[in-house]
């Protein structure tokens, strides 16, 4: 089974800064086309979104969770799927005491990652990120998934050449022909 991970803010969504309600929420152009064209083509489509705004207080676990539903359910109009989500709300210098904390589930960690690869049985060889920040990058690596730095811009043609890589086609000189 291949995996597309794809990170929230700036990827999937406009990075208004700790976007936590719909009322904040406006789509890269292209993501909800990017997340049916990978499950057209036969990958789960996974969101693993550090949410620090929980541990600063702008909202809730609650407001990220339905936030999450919301996109999957607007991906699937599209006729995307949207296999399964992991968020981290912990941050070090937390605001709200309850979230101060270290956590392997902050990117650049990989806790997120791994824990999607073991409940869906992924190898990394298999899999690949889309992410807008070196965290993003740094956290697929250190699981040994290839990772790739989207710049912006239109997400479903960002990936489409990711999903579908070009067929190689050796030359056999016997069939010439002649």
């Amino acid at each position: 089974m291949r995996a597309l991970f794809l990170d929230r803010d700036g990827v999937i969504n406009i990075d208004h800064g700790h976007v936590g309600t719909r009322d904040r929420f406006e789509w890269v152009e292209g993501a909800r086309e990017a997340v049916a064209h990978a499950t057209k083509s036969g990958w789960r489509v996974f969101i693993v979104t550090n949410q620090s705004g929980v541990a600063r207080g702008y909202y809730t676990e609650d407001d990220v969770r339905s936030l999450l539903v919301w996109i999957a359910d607007e991906c699937r109009l599209y006729g995307g799927t949207i296999d399964d989500t992991r968020y981290c709300p912990y941050h070090p210098e937390a605001k709200v005491e309850a979230y101060r904390r270290v956590s392997d589930w902050r990117k650049p960690e990989p806790g997120m990652l791994l824990d999607l690869m073991r409940v869906w049985d992924l190898t990394p060889d298999r899999c690949v990120l889309v992410g807008d920040q070196p965290t993003d990058i740094q956290a697929a690596e250190r699981v040994g998934m290839k990772a790739h730095l989207f710049p912006g811009g239109n997400l479903l043609e960002f990936v489409r050449p990711i999903l579908t890589p070009p067929v190689m086609v050796e030359f056999d000189p016997t069939a010439s022909g002649q």
